[in-house]
């Protein structure tokens, strides 16, 4: 079946057709064909095409002028008169008869431009039929029924058909769109069979992300994802992990990260908090940090780099995680609003610090801006939720080179979790509300341990943004204009009637 993989455009044959041009006339939509002798064949159904195939070799389009209509047509031979990758992006549906091979290139162009693949090959075996569900993306025909597609295409709701669009977006995507996709599939289809009791179930690999982004490794357990809640009935996790990352030692008991303890360990929806100690100076006594109503864990990180903020450690009991940077200033209330959204979006990554990126055309290069605008592409962990599933593939799934990069510079930790999020779940983050006095505009160039006061921090970013561009082969990030607001947010009544009433107060 792996022959469906060379890059080669063929041109095929219908082996069912009549190698006479007799024109039946039916009374259905007219169609077009032009034929190699340059000349102009006028066609009124579908059924008058196939004698052609035989003679004319014509590649087959089904072009659908009607939501219900499906029609087949282009040869070619004469591009002056059809575009044939116009053609291919407003079809509906594309016929792929059988070839003289095992599988048909124009299958994945089909996938490719999310035209529905109506096949017509009895006993060929489709890529990767071993774990794809075809049937959620494609039409699978019948040889010796083949009069039977245009009315059985047509009898198709137009949901139906939406449906079967975008699985075959994902499924390009997700398993097709390079070599090197197909590749890794394959591999991890081989491994499935291999270790059987860790292998991935239909539901992975027909459903976004897909069975590359669901490491088996991490748990056999569909919960235990942030992807299959809905699927499975489950409600999201009702609890998070404080997670603060601390890098200065603590000399005075009236430091922010003391106050940051305080503020989370409040929340209602706190279950622990860890402090992950990646300061030079040793751990500080325990009776140095505040009493709080939830454990406070500290340990050291590993090795002290910045990357060590994103391991698995097995002490993240809840699949939430609250990622703070130790001079970040957020009150109990802004946490606990922040976590009752990640609660409908637990693929996302939701928080409050928002950053943008842009394309730089005098440079031909990527650019990083913090500006406050409305438009923005990630957040930054210094003040996130996300599902602690993003530290497993942080560890396990990205390269080793951009996580020296990251510890090398200690920067950009938190744009290449962006990045690797935005490219799993094919969304934006999501903006939440919060006061303006925020570290940048508090602390921002007057604290000595922000790495905001570093002149060289935000050229790095910049380089960072273009490096992790290359290795990920495209851009990730998605644009986002979106930010969400507690209920009666700045509406004038009384601030009694507000839940959130202190994500207002200045």
């Amino acid at each position: 079946m792996f022959d469906l993989f060379i890059l080669k455009q063929f041109e095929f044959k219908v082996y069912v057709c009549v190698c006479v041009c007799v024109c039946i006339h039916i009374s259905l939509f007219i169609h077009y064909v032009e034929i190699p002798t340059f000349l102009t064949v006028e066609f009124e159904d579908t059924y008058q095409l196939f004698p052609y195939v035989c003679t004319h070799r014509c590649s087959f389009i089904p072009h659908s002028p009607t939501p219900h209509g499906a029609s087949f047509a282009h040869c070619s031979s004469s591009p002056s008169r059809y575009d044939y990758r116009e053609m291919l992006h407003n079809a509906t549906f594309c016929l792929v008869p059988r070839g003289r091979r095992l599988g048909s290139f124009r299958f994945l162009e089909a996938l490719q431009a999310a035209c529905v693949p109506v096949m017509l090959s009895n006993g060929w075996e489709l890529p990767f039929s071993e774990v794809i569900n075809w049937n959620q993306a494609a039409v699978i025909g019948d040889e010796r029924l083949l009069l039977q597609i245009p009315s059985t295409i047509r009898s198709i709701h137009q949901d139906k058909i939406l449906a079967l669009r975008q699985q075959t977006q994902f499924l390009w995507e997700a398993y097709f769109s390079s070599v090197e996709k197909i590749v890794l599939t394959t591999l991890e289809i081989i491994q499935d069979r291999i270790f059987k009791h860790i292998s991935r179930n239909s539901l992975i690999w027909n459903k976004h992300p897909g069975g590359l982004f669901v490491l088996p490794q991490y748990s056999s357990y569909l919960g235990d994802f942030p992807y299959y809640y809905a699927n499975l009935g489950l409600k999201p996790p009702s609890k998070f992990t404080a997670v603060i990352h601390a890098v200065t030692p603590l000399v005075s008991q009236s430091q922010p990260v003391l106050k940051l303890v305080v503020a989370a360990a409040k929340s209602q929806y706190c279950a622990q908090i860890i402090v992950l100690w990646n300061c030079d100076k040793p751990l500080p006594a325990k009776h140095r940090w505040p009493a709080t109503a939830v454990p406070v864990i500290v340990i050291e990180g590993e090795s002290k780099v910045m990357s060590s903020r994103f391991l698995p450690y097995d002490n993240i009991v809840t699949d939430a995680v609250l990622s703070l940077d130790e001079d970040t200033v957020l009150s109990t209330t802004e946490v606990d609003f922040a976590f009752t959204v990640w609660q409908s979006f637990p693929e996302r990554i939701v928080g409050y610090p928002a950053r943008s990126h842009f394309w730089d055309n005098s440079k031909e290069r990527w650019g990083y801006t913090s500006k406050w605008t409305n438009d923005y592409s990630m957040v930054l962990t210094g003040a996130a939720i996300y599902h602690k599933y993003y530290h497993y593939l942080y560890t396990h799934y990205l390269p080793a080179s951009l996580k020296n990069m990251v510890d090398q510079l200690a920067n950009c930790e938190d744009i290449l979790m962006n990045f690797l999020v935005s490219a799993v779940t094919k969304l934006p983050p999501i903006k939440v509300t919060q006061k303006k006095q925020y570290k940048e505009t508090m602390m921002g160039q007057t604290s000595r341990a922000s790495r905001w006061a570093d002149p060289d921090h935000f050229a790095q970013r910049q380089s960072c943004m273009n490096t992790f561009a290359s290795w990920f082969g495209y851009m990730p990030l998605i644009h986002s204009q979106m930010r969400l607001d507690p209920v009666l947010f700045k509406d004038q009544v009384s601030i009694l009637r507000k839940k959130y009433r202190d994500i207002e107060r200045l």
